[in-house]
């Protein structure tokens, strides 16, 4: 299979291209800058879709990044680093002459509103309650195209985790260090997933012909999984204490209370669409995912 990855050289996009070549397949990614086995965004938008298989968007600012400031144009930033490219990407699929037969987006769980209580499925409604939940519906629109042509999946995912970047790379330090804990009260829900498994459900995506909608990207056991459960287990991992709380009103003042919301707040979110495609997890418990990254 011959398959296009937009975001292809990001931290979710290196495992998947290094997944998708272990199983046989070829990959051209879609980069800012040209190189091999790569295509631009421009080069996209002004030739059209090369012939392809499979075609995937990754793309997408780090909206945690803690180095700039959540302001409005940052905040334009994390819109058109997922948006526009997911245009670019679903437009030159719809007009090609020999459409891919898989089209498939990487959005987030962001979808569903924050709670610690309501249970969430594919199934479930979401949408319209914050800045997030707009940006993603926005973002799965973008990838509509017309039906018929092309199968379409959109995976939600939660948290990634994996040893060269996401969240585990940004709290290592401090655990190592014995200065870390929860955030907050530590209560709030924690939906993650290993990179290997997100690409995997991505792979799983593309390969077979059966799957179609939503599918959410988190682990089986993320629904029952706290902010707490987290540090607790990360904490066990490297065999340092996790009993030092990461004050909301800290948090609130270096992300800003918008943005906040990801790490004070969120959501028990079940992969059951997913299991029911037959796809695998590799690490289905937080002990295995922190073991593999870890070691």
């Amino acid at each position: 299979m011959r398959v296009l990855v937009g975001g292809g050289t990001g931290f979710v996009g290196r495992t998947l291209t290094q997944l998708l070549q272990s199983r046989g397949h070829d990959v051209t990614v879609i980069s800012r800058q040209p190189g091999k086995n790569r295509i631009t965004w421009e080069d996209l938008s002004r030739m059209g879709l090369p012939p392809c298989d499979g075609a995937v968007n990754l793309s997408g600012e780090n909206v945690l990044n803690p180095f700039r400031r959540w302001n409005e144009s940052f905040r334009q930033e994390v819109v058109d680093s997922r948006v526009k490219p997911t245009e670019i990407l679903a437009k030159a699929i719809a007009e090609a002459e020999h459409p891919p037969r898989a089209w498939v987006l990487v959005t987030g769980v962001g979808y569903y509103k924050p709670s610690n209580t309501s249970r969430y499925t594919e199934d479930s409604p979401g949408g319209d309650f914050d800045f997030f939940s707009r940006l993603v519906t926005r973002w799965e629109a973008a990838a509509k195209i017309p039906e018929g042509r092309t199968r379409q999946v959109v995976v939600r995912s939660g948290v990634v985790l994996g040893k060269d970047g996401g969240a585990v790379a940004q709290m290592l330090w401090p655990f190592r260090l014995g200065l870390g804990g929860p955030i907050a009260s530590g209560r709030q829900p924690f939906p993650w997933i290993h990179v290997v498994d997100l690409a995997g459900i991505v792979t799983h995506a593309l390969e077979k012909e059966g799957v179609t909608g939503i599918l959410n990207g988190v682990s089986p056991t993320a629904v029952i999984t706290t902010n707490g459960d987290f540090a607790r287990a990360m904490g066990s991992a490297l065999q340092r204490p996790a009993l030092l709380p990461l004050p909301g009103f800290a948090v609130s003042a270096i992300f800003g209370p918008e943005r906040s919301v990801m790490l004070l707040e969120g959501q028990r979110v079940e992969p059951k669409r997913t299991l029911e495609t037959n796809y695998r997890f590799a690490f289905p418990d937080l002990p295995s995912a922190l073991h593999d990254i870890l070691a």
